[in-house]
């Protein structure tokens, strides 16, 4: 059976039918028609703009957190006396 792609409760191909079956989600769309249209590829940019957006704050959280505390442990587990880099007072030696 084929899918076609819901838009404000009409079909985007343009179908007319009690008995059509549609979605809003776009992985499950297989109609032809429904794929090509503008509507279906504008949410479909949307849908991976912010599957991006949300894959690239979390990486820059990631690193822009704890990137002072990962040096402090680098530095920590180093053999001998190992300076500090400037910034961090009343610390000369680990």
């Amino acid at each position: 059976m084929v899918i076609h792609f819901n838009v404000d409760g009409h079909l985007a191909c343009g179908h007319k039918g009690q008995n059509l079956s549609a979605s809003r989600e776009l992985n499950r769309v297989k109609c032809r028609s429904c794929r090509n249209t503008d509507a279906y590829k504008e949410a479909r940019k949307e849908q991976r703009n912010a599957a991006r957006r949300v894959t690239r704050q979390a990486k820059a959280t990631h690193h822009a957190v704890n990137w002072r505390a990962e040096w402090t442990d680098r530095l920590t587990a180093m053999a001998g006396l190992q300076r500090l880099p400037r910034g961090f007072a009343h610390q000369s030696f680990v």
